[in-house]
């Protein structure tokens, strides 16, 4: 497990996920949109299978 820090991006946050992770998940960040939700207080995040 890795500590990461939330960044503010304008109204939002964003999160800097480790490449290692999206490797691991078949996510090219130039190839792949993802997909997020919340369930029970868990950020989920999934790779869209259709490519950008």
């Amino acid at each position: 497990m890795v500590r990461k820090s939330l960044r503010t991006i304008g109204n939002s946050y964003g999160l800097i996920i480790p490449k290692l992770y999206l490797e691991e998940m078949g996510i090219n960040p130039v190839l792949h949109d993802v997909d997020i939700e919340v369930k029970d207080k868990v950020l989920i995040v999934k790779k869209l299978e259709k490519e950008k």
